[in-house]
C-alpha cells in the first residue's frame, strides 16, 4: 500500500507567487498584467477563490495567512493577488 505525499503549501508571499506563476496560464497572466491596480478587486471571485481554496487560507493556522499580515482569507488572498500582479508588472518588457 502506498501513501500519498502531502502537498506542501507555501508559507511565504513569494512562495505563493511562484506557485501562481506555474499554475496560471500565460494568457491569463498577460490579462492580469494589463489590469490597472484599481481593477485587481475584480479577481476576487476567480483567482482569489482559487488562492483561498488551494493555498490553505481557510486553515486558521495557515503560515501563508500570517505572512500576508491579514487576519481573514479574503484580505489575505487580495495581498497575494497584488503581489502576483506586481511580479507580472516587473516581468513586462521595459519600453523607453
Amino acid at each position: 500500500m502506498t501513501t500519498k505525499k502531502a502537498v506542501e503549501l507555501p508559507t511565504t508571499v513569494d512562495g505563493a507567487v511562484r506557485i501562481m506563476l506555474g499554475m496560471v496560464p500565460y494568457d491569463e497572466q498577460a490579462r492580469i498584467a494589463s489590469l490597472s491596480e484599481d481593477y485587481l478587486v475584480d479577481l476576487h471571485m476567480g483567482l482569489g477563490q482559487w488562492i483561498r481554496n488551494s493555498l490553505g487560507l481557510w486553515d486558521p493556522d495557515s503560515q501563508l495567512m500570517a505572512a500576508t499580515g491579514e487576519s481573514n482569507a479574503d484580505d489575505a488572498s487580495f495581498v497575494l493577488i497584488r503581489a502576483f500582479w506586481l511580479k507580472l508588472q516587473d516581468d513586462l518588457p521595459k519600453v523607453h
